[in-house]
């Protein structure tokens, strides 16, 4: 049986019955209707994958110029659609005429089972690779940013990653919901690299949604897509990132920050395991493994109200806590001459290693910014250093900073810690948001929810 869903168009009540008691038997679903006004309603309710429509529904209408009108009709709406046109009056010149203008093949009523069957599989397999190149048009579109950057390895020898790697070797291989919590900076996005990585999706997608930087208005139709003419600029349709990563992983990165209405929206989604875009009413499934990441406290935040406990139940089947740099004592020495190795390739540098002083400066900072502080910190000294080692001039460090991270008690609670770190990058930038945002390596949209939520 053919996993396609066919819909069929005709003003004949026999031809209608016989086309559907026959391929009932060879397709996953069969629709019928009698008049080819019902289109419009039929195709925004149902994935259709192919089309049978007839060529004329006025009373002896023989010259094919209704068909011909639908046809154009339907590809409007999607131009990937597959038409087959039906007649019972044979004629070669308005069948060439129906192919230019898009349908996929044209057969005369009344037909055999056989040749029905076949011109039906043959338009079925169009549909499908039709759809896959769709897709993977979509995925290099959406993804180029991702494809084209390297995802770094997980770097440390200290006992709390090395239990998460332990834990990453049980979990990976499974299709568990995994939440990451952890400070900003302290590499949520590499671990969830590093579970695709080693799952049975790795050949798949890796689709990383940063909820933070995207607009309320937005969510629905970034994660779930829309059709065309849904709203002003929908000039075509799209599908949503949850489409996209469909066979792979979905990362839902500062998942903290969505709003109770938009919370009950994704729990929908993960429950049903469908999405329904905007401006359409039918389901598509989406199979997609989920990995979830925040710096919120989002067990107080259920507490509070703020976060619903069904949707924490869904995410967390498996929650792993990233220990911020400050507290994986010589793990900053080894991601620091890592760095400095890969920063010295990319700008063609001998630097060989780091100076006695500079290790000591590097293991005394406390690292607010956590391990995207240390990376940016390194790139920044490679590229000022002159000689072949680094030294601590080339670090440039702020002296200030110093005092305020060693008075900070390591005890912290995480949030109390985050809006300290904001408001001392706004201090610092004199309200420049947009300054203070790429010291803490958020956007500015994602600062702004910050400001708001602190009260600052």
């Amino acid at each position: 049986m053919l996993d396609a869903t066919v819909l069929i168009i005709d003003d004949d009540d026999d031809i209608l019955l016989s086309a559907r008691l026959f391929l009932k038997q060879q397709v996953k679903q069969v629709i019928t209707c009698k008049s080819p006004k019902e289109i419009n309603v039929l195709l925004s309710k149902n994935e259709v994958d192919i089309i049978l429509l007839d060529m004329n529904y006025q009373k002896g209408a023989s010259d094919g110029r209704e068909g011909l009108y639908w046809l154009e009709h339907i590809l409007s709406i999607d131009k990937d659609y597959v038409v087959i046109l039906m007649t019972a009056f044979g004629n070669v010149e308005l069948a060439v005429k129906a192919i230019k203008k898009g349908a996929t093949d044209f057969i005369l009523k009344p037909w055999e089972n056989e040749k029905l069957f076949a011109t039906i599989s043959a338009a079925s397999k169009l549909r499908e690779s039709t759809r896959k190149v769709k897709k993977l048009e979509k995925i290099h579109s959406s993804l180029q940013k991702d494809l084209t950057r390297g995802f770094e390895n997980i770097v440390g020898q200290a006992d709390s990653i090395k239990h998460l790697q332990a834990t990453l070797v049980k979990v990976a291989p499974t299709d568990a919901n995994v939440l990451i919590l952890g400070e900003n900076g302290t590499g949520k996005q590499v671990f969830a690299y590093e579970i695709h990585g080693n799952s049975q999706r790795k050949n798949q997608v890796f689709m990383h949604v940063d909820l933070g930087s995207l607009n309320e208005n937005l969510f629905e139709s970034e994660l779930f897509g829309y059709a065309k003419g849904a709203f002003t600029d929908a000039k075509e349709d799209k599908p949503g990132r949850f489409e996209l990563a469909d066979g792979g992983t979905i990362f839902l990165d500062e998942i903290g920050n969505l709003t109770l209405p938009l919370q009950a929206k994704l729990l929908s989604v993960l429950q049903n395991r469908t999405v329904t875009r905007l401006g359409e009413s039918k389901e598509r499934k989406v199979n997609v493994r989920l990995i979830t990441a925040t710096n919120m406290p989002l067990n107080e935040m259920v507490a509070k109200n703020t976060f619903r406990q069904d949707l924490l139940f869904r995410i967390n089947t498996v929650e792993l806590l990233l220990p911020p740099l400050r507290k994986r004592g010589t793990d900053i020495l080894l991601l620091a001459n890592h760095f400095m190795q890969v920063f010295s390739s990319k700008y063609h540098k001998e630097i060989r290693k780091l100076s006695h002083k500079t290790e000591d400066v590097l293991l005394n900072y406390k690292w607010p910014g956590n391990v995207r502080e240390l990376q940016h910190v390194l790139e920044r000294a490679v590229i000022m250093s002159d000689g072949n080692e680094i030294s601590e001039d080339d670090l440039q460090l702020s002296p200030q900073r110093f005092a305020q991270n060693n008075s900070m008690p390591d005890e912290m609670a995480l949030e109390d810690m985050e809006k300290m770190m904001v408001q001392k990058a706004i201090d610092k930038h004199k309200g420049n948001i947009s300054r203070a945002a790429a010291e803490l390596g958020l956007t500015r949209a994602a600062l702004y929810r910050r400001i708001e939520k602190f009260g600052i």
